[in-house]
């Protein structure tokens, strides 16, 4: 089966939020958001870095394929918008890319703030010379089928986080939180409060050792 003719349903409903609400949480850490969320809504530790180029704050565009398979990820290429992060639900799988160097300049020039795979990417040497964000689960030189099927848009599972269309994704060097959009304005005075009170602990043991 070729790619042209593969089974990938397209859900593209979703409104993309407004952008204030990525500078708002651009200023937070990872770690800050989490304790203000509970410490949920992580992403587990498999998912890590491949880029040392590590922070960002864009809106989830979800991606769900077989293991193995990126017909889905090829075809979400027509859909990307600025500010988008491509969270892409490979089921874990880790014996072939489903991204490699070609996808992610595209996924780049297309206006994509961000990639996270739960699965393989490959060619990680010209991936971290674009500058583009990536975490994934593992490497692999082995290249993906393209027969499909596969889901853009509907709700994932990345990191064993639900993210839906349109959710506040962050990530540093820590690692990565998936803010619910509903939840996004509870979540900003939370994560303010936390900040305020780490600034108080700091400046304490900064008085206290001087």
């Amino acid at each position: 089966m070729a790619l042209e003719t593969a089974d990938v349903r397209i859900s593209l409903s979703w409104n993309r939020p407004n952008k204030k609400w990525l500078t708002a949480f651009a200023q937070f850490p990872v770690a800050n958001i989490g304790d203000a969320m509970e410490r949920l809504n992580m992403c587990d530790a498999g998912i890590v870095p491949i880029s040392s180029n590590t922070d960002f704050v864009g809106f989830a565009f979800p991606v769900l394929v077989t293991a193995g398979d990126n017909a889905a990820v090829i075809k979400a290429l027509d859909y990307i918008q600025p500010g988008d992060v491509m969270m892409i639900n490979g089921l874990g799988h880790i014996d072939r890319a489903l991204v490699g160097e070609q996808l992610t300049q595209r996924f780049q020039h297309a206006g994509a703030v961000a990639q996270v795979i739960d699965g393989a990417i490959r060619d990680r040497k010209v991936i971290e010379s674009t500058g583009l964000p990536t975490f994934s689960r593992g490497t692999t030189p082995a290249g993906p089928f393209k027969n499909g099927p596969g889901v853009i848009g509907e709700p994932v599972a990345i990191g064993g986080v639900v993210c839906c269309a349109g959710d506040i994704v962050v990530g540093d060097e820590d690692g990565i939180i998936v803010i619910p959009f509903w939840r996004a304005e509870a979540v900003l005075a939370a994560v303010q409060e936390v900040a305020r009170r780490e600034a108080e602990m700091t400046a304490e043991v900064t008085q206290q050792y001087q």
